[in-house]
C-alpha cells in the first residue's frame, strides 16, 4: 500500500495534466478490449503491440496501461482507459522525446542528473526495504490479532431498522398517521411517497442504521419507538415532515473477518512499517545540528501509526 502510494504521487506529478482533466460521467464504462490480433501475427506483436514510434523507437501498448494504472484510483474512476488513452501516449511521447533529446546531450552522465538518479534509487531501496519487512513480518496470526483489537475498539451502539413517509406540510404527516391507525398499511403509502423518490423504491425501507447516521430530529424520534411502532405526531427535518415506522432493533455486529481482511491488512502493514523504522532507530546513532550545521538539536521521532479505527459495516 505505502508503495503504491509514493508512486502514485509520482506518476500523477508526471501526468498531472490528466489528472486534471476528469470526465463529467458518474460510472466509467469499462475500457474495450483490445482487437483479436491477426492469424500468424508474432507473437510479441500479439500480446503488446507498438501503440507510436518516436524517431524509430517503439512504444508498447504495455507501457501505456502500466502509465494508466499507476494513476492515483481516482483519477483512474474519473477517466476511463478509453478516454484517458490519447493523452497517456503523448504523455509517453513527449517524454521519449526529452529522453532521448537529454541522451543526445549526454546529460545522463551530468553531476545533477546523477545526483537525482541516487536519490531515486535510495527511495525504491527505502521502499523495497519496508515491503520486505513488512511481508515477513505479517501473517494469518497477526491479522486476526488486529482484527480483534479493532472489533474491541468498535463501540457497541444500538441499530434501529425503520421506514419513512416524507411530506411537504404537518398537515399531511398527520393525515397518513390517522390513516395508518385506521389499518392502511405503512409499506404501500411509503412506495407511494412523492419526496424521496429513492426510498419510495424500497417502500420506505431505510435499513438498519446508527443514531449518528440520521439528521437529530429524525434520530431521537426513531431511537425512542420500540419495534412496531409508528411515530404519534409527524418529524420535522430541514427535509420536511416524516411518518416513521421502527421495524427492528439491534446492536451492531461487527462484520466477519473475511469480509474485511484487506483493511485489517492495510491497517496492520502501516502499523508493522512504523514498528520497521522504530526497531531501526533505536539501533542507530543520529547526530542532528541546526540549519547552521553548529548547534546541536534533538530530533522528535515520528509518531507511532495511529490506531485504526473499526472496520466498517458492510
Amino acid at each position: 500500500m505505502y508503495v503504491k502510494m509514493l508512486r502514485a504521487a509520482l506518476l500523477t506529478a508526471a501526468f498531472g495534466s490528466l489528472a486534471g482533466t476528469a470526465m463529467a460521467a458518474d460510472t466509467p464504462a469499462k475500457a474495450a478490449a483490445p482487437a483479436a490480433p491477426a492469424a500468424g501475427a508474432p507473437a510479441q506483436a500479439v500480446d503488446d503491440p507498438v501503440v507510436a514510434r518516436v524517431n524509430g523507437k517503439e512504444i508498447r501498448r504495455s507501457e501505456v496501461l502500466m502509465a494508466y494504472q499507476q494513476l492515483p484510483a481516482q483519477t483512474q474512476q474519473q477517466v476511463h482507459l478509453n478516454e484517458a488513452y490519447p493523452r497517456v501516449l503523448e504523455n509517453l511521447v513527449t517524454a521519449k522525446l526529452l529522453s532521448d533529446a537529454g541522451y543526445k546531450e549526454k546529460l545522463q552522465d551530468s553531476k545533477d542528473v546523477k545526483a537525482e538518479l541516487k536519490r531515486a534509487e535510495e527511495r525504491f531501496v527505502q521502499q523495497a526495504y519496508i515491503r520486505k519487512q513488512v511481508d515477513s513480518r505479517m501473517n494469518e496470526a497477526l491479522l486476526k490479532k488486529k482484527y480483534d483489537e479493532m472489533v474491541k475498539a468498535m463501540p457497541a451502539e444500538d441499530e434501529v431498522r425503520a421506514r419513512h413517509i416524507l411530506v411537504k406540510t404537518k398537515e399531511e404527516a398527520e393525515a397518513l398517521i390517522k390513516q395508518i391507525n385506521g389499518g392502511a398499511d405503512f409499506a404501500k403509502l411509503a412506495s407511494e411517497q412523492q419526496i424521496d423518490k429513492n426510498s419510495a423504491a424500497s417502500a420506505g425501507d431505510l435499513g438498519y442504521f446508527v443514531k449518528g447516521d440520521m439528521v437529530g430530529p429524525f434520530a431521537d424520534a426513531a431511537f425512542a419507538m420500540k419495534p412496531g411502532e409508528v411515530s404519534k405526531t409527524p418529524v420535522k427535518t430541514d427535509f420536511g415532515w416524516h411518518v416513521i415506522k421502527v421495524e427492528d432493533r439491534r446492536k451492531r455486529q461487527a462484520p466477519p473477518f473475511e469480509q474485511v481482511k484487506e483493511q485489517v491488512a492495510q491497517a496492520e502493514a502501516q502499523d508493522l512499517a512504523a514498528q520497521v523504522v522504530e526497531d531501526l532507530r533505536k539501533g542507530a546513532k543520529v547526530e542532528a545540528f541546526d540549519i547552521t550545521g553548529k548547534q546541536a538539536i534533538s530530533l522528535t521521532p515520528p509518531p507511532a501509526a495511529a490506531k485504526p479505527a473499526a472496520p466498517a459495516k458492510q
